[in-house]
């Protein structure tokens, strides 16, 4: 048994645990500044010191690394109505909270993160019964999933990832595609959520808009407090205005209406 230590940043930290769970690691630990992941003797340490960059790795005891690392992992409550669990307990949800199951091994979207959270204390504020809802870059499908609890309908999500897909199908059901925003017709949603790169909100600024129904909105996240003026800017190039903002330590979230111009 020999461990990686791995430098990231919070932002890299969700999509590398999923990556490392794949590549077979024993275990995972959260570091002040990365992580520390556990593989069995037999595993390839060259190469998964070069893969992840791995700025050291030492022996360790043998020991059940895989629950030394799920103890790490406890449920967590978030905004006023969500309650997250790993799927390896059943803790039952607080009154009046809505349970979602979450597989820190599997793809990006466990609620940990900040962005996740904003989205998810945004969509409780937004998301009325019989509202349609768009997760654009599902990940997991935790938003999708949440947005269906409160009462959207339809529900639909999609990422460019087809492994990242078809989590999203197992955990949602129904309503998930391979693809992104640019192959939804117009005027389609009344909410979009995306948290996803500053990058990739940038170059599909447009079409986040585009789909959006008349007064429609989109929740905009996955960047940093830096990103804010470019993506306000962006929007407002494509006829959309920030009507909300909200953070979480240098994380955050803009609540973008569109243009009066959509679908029914």
């Amino acid at each position: 048994m020999f461990s990686l230590e791995i430098e990231c940043s919070p932002s890299q930290r969700d999509l590398l645990i999923a990556e490392l769970w794949e590549e077979g690691s024993a275990g995972i630990v959260e570091s002040e500044h990365g992580l520390r992941a556990f593989f069995d003797a037999g595993a390839d340490r060259s190469t998964l010191m070069q893969r992840f960059a791995a700025v050291s790795w030492r022996q360790e005891e043998q020991r059940d690394w895989v629950a030394e690392s799920r103890r790490n992992w406890e449920p967590l409550a978030i905004g006023e109505q969500f309650f997250l669990v790993p799927e390896w307990r059943d803790d039952p949800a607080p009154s009046g909270r809505f349970r979602i199951v979450v597989n820190p091994g599997m793809a990006f979207g466990t609620g940990r993160h900040e962005t996740t959270q904003l989205c998810l204390e945004a969509l409780e504020r937004y998301v009325r019964p019989g509202r349609r809802v768009l997760d654009v870059g599902a990940g997991t499908g935790i938003l999708a999933q949440a947005a269906g609890l409160l009462g959207a309908s339809p529900v639909w999500a999609c990422d460019t990832d087809p492994d990242a897909a078809a989590v999203a199908r197992h955990n949602i059901a129904s309503g998930v595609f391979i693809g992104s925003v640019d192959a939804v017709r117009a005027g389609v949603a009344d909410i979009v959520v995306a948290n996803i790169s500053p990058e990739v909100i940038l170059q599909l600024a447009s079409n986040l808009l585009c789909c959006l129904r008349r007064e429609g909105i989109a929740l905009l996240s996955g960047f940093e407090r830096k990103d804010v003026a470019a993506i306000e800017s962006e929007a407002a190039r494509h006829g959309g205005a920030v009507l909300e903002a909200c953070y979480k330590g240098d994380w955050a979230l803009l609540v973008v209406g569109g243009k009066l111009v959509g679908g029914d």
